[in-house]
């Protein structure tokens, strides 16, 4: 340790005002160290430009921590772990551990003005973390834009008269399939036949009642049909890889198109699709908001999401759920929000921007929340169940559920338009973070050859890459391989990452100088200096160690 210590003492990349590291000055105008962030200024760093103004970070900040995990995990979380109660272990572990690590990579990164990897020579012999969150952005970058290939696919499909999943009666359907309104039946006891009356136990045979219920379990909604069948086209296993799905493939093109335009010009462009990819998601929920609450159900649905089931608070998975949501959602640890903060000016009130993007995101999965099940409450009186029957995360929520939902209201391509464009702007949105930083990690580790005008060959190399490779997941077996990575990619992997990133900067370079460095940008020391440090020093790794452990 104590060797370890003099490396840091000798190398660490903030030793007081002079912005040093050993062989490093960082790229911004010594003249302009202290100009105040206005809404319009000429780039302090030459080299590796500055955000246009403050909104662009914000609405960057914004569209890559709210993000498809908010609008299709957090509910369903919300609901398993005891509705309105799960809010409890969220909001403290967003203090304890969420919020104190979103601030710590801001103000990082603002600081050195570096990407994810170049900015650990704080601490060279800890360069890892660095590339730890490289492959992280880079994994997550390659599936992301796969999800967001499924959400063109279901946009364009929904530009017809009759959505295609409101039926039985096309190609790819099984005699599995089954389309039946049956909430009057089923909520006196009774059962759909294949002609979709009713029949009731007293009225049938002990085979014919049998026969009936096992039909009823092992029959699929046109949606699910829809998903596994014509878009995925999913195989048997993971071992049966099938051929490319071209319009699948097709669709992850448009998407590496979209997002390397938008990247073309590094974060000057990018500022500029934020402003849609960070506000359009907002007005589509309000709109989707409005419509869900004059829909029968919906208040058996908000109920379902939100009375507090208080015993399971006692229960450690509710706990261990909660944090990995906090990871999930903000996405610390990824590389992503040093990227970001590594084009502000220097005197940005950074610790202002992680109370409000942090903050507003945690609001945003809340409010997501009466969208998302007061559809489910819907569907759940047009089917006749009950609302935890048809309650579900992940895919099957964003592409089997919610879409079942809306073909069966009036103007149902209408509504599965906007939701669609709502889920690309919220996936192109992320997407966009993580492949700035993986372009900002290379650029910045070979900058005399890079920056300028190569910069534009960077994002069109990281693309095309990272495209060929989102091939594997266009395939029938695609589906196998997106869980595989989605499942460990960029969850127990980012809890590591945190508690050594935390380990380095806070117990080896020191809370005090991190501390008094961010006094150097804000001028002051952030509100409640002695909390910080406390939560720094010792709240949050204990926490993040903890939740380690729970997922061991």
């Amino acid at each position: 340790m104590v060797i370890i210590q003099n490396i840091v003492s000798e190398t660490h990349m903030f030793p007081g005002n002079d912005l040093k590291v050993r062989g490093l000055v960082p790229n911004r105008q010594p003249d302009a160290m202290d100009r105040t962030y206005t809404p319009e200024v000429v780039d302090e760093n030459k080299e590796r430009g500055n955000w246009s103004n403050k909104v662009e970070f914000m609405m960057s900040c914004f569209s890559y921590a709210v993000g498809l995990g908010t609008i299709w995990r957090f509910p369903y979380l919300c609901y398993r772990n005891g509705g309105g109660a799960f809010l409890i272990p969220y909001i403290i572990m967003y203090l304890l551990a969420g919020l104190p690590l979103f601030f710590m990579e801001l103000a990082f990164g603002q600081y050195a003005s570096e990407g994810p990897i170049t900015i650990w020579k704080i601490c060279p012999l800890f360069q890892g973390i660095g590339y730890a969150m490289f492959s992280i952005s880079f994994l997550v970058a390659i599936y992301y834009n796969v999800i967001v290939a499924w959400s063109f696919y279901y946009l364009f499909a929904s530009f017809t008269n009759e959505l295609p999943w409101s039926h039985c009666e096309n190609d790819w359907n099984t005699p599995a399939c089954a389309r039946f309104d049956g909430k009057n039946c089923t909520v006196l006891g009774g059962l759909l036949n294949t002609t979709g009356h009713c029949l009731f136990q007293n009225e049938s045979s002990p085979e014919l009642w049998d026969s009936l219920k096992a039909a009823a379990g092992a029959s699929r909604m046109p949606a699910d049909e829809y998903f596994h069948h014509s878009v995925l086209g999913i195989s048997d296993g993971i071992e049966d890889i099938g051929g490319i799905r071209w319009q699948l493939a097709l669709c992850l093109l448009l998407g590496w198109i979209m997002v390397f335009f938008a990247l073309l010009k590094g974060v000057k462009s990018f500022g500029k699709a934020v402003y849609f990819t960070a506000i359009f998601p907002y007005v589509v929920m309000f709109i989707l908001l409005i419509r869900a609450a004059t829909l029968p159900g919906y208040i058996d649905g908000i109920m379902f999401y939100l009375i507090p089931k208080w015993e399971r608070l006692t229960e450690a998975k509710v706990w261990g759920d909660a944090a990995m949501q906090i990871f999930f959602a903000l996405s610390p640890c990824w590389g992503g929000l040093i990227t970001l903060a590594s084009y502000n000016t220097f005197h940005n009130n950074c610790f202002r921007d992680s109370l409000i993007v942090a903050t507003g995101n945690i609001l945003t999965a809340f409010f997501a929340g009466f969208v998302i099940f007061g559809i489910m409450g819907f569907m759940a009186h047009e089917l006749g169940k009950p609302v935890e029957s048809v309650a579900t995360e992940g895919a099957g929520l964003a592409f089997i559920a919610y879409p079942e939902a809306v073909s069966r209201l009036p103007f149902a391509p209408i509504w599965s338009i906007l939701f669609f464009v709502m889920l690309l702007t919220l996936g192109l949105g992320t997407q966009f973070t993580l492949l700035e930083t993986v372009v900002t990690t290379i650029v910045d580790s070979w900058p005399d050859k890079l920056r300028g005008r190569n910069h534009k060959w960077v994002v069109l190399g990281a693309s095309c890459v990272m495209f060929l490779l989102g091939l594997t997941m266009c395939t029938r077996n695609g589906m196998y391989v997106l869980q595989l990575l989605d499942n460990h990619a960029a969850t127990f992997s980012a809890l590591i990452v945190g508690l050594c990133e935390i380990f380095v900067i806070h117990y080896l370079y020191g809370v005090d100088r991190f501390l008094n460095d961010i006094k150097v940008m804000l001028k002051r020391y952030p509100p409640t200096y002695g909390l910080w440090y406390f939560m720094w020093k010792y709240l949050t790794p204990v926490v993040i160690i903890v939740s380690i452990s729970g997922e061991c």
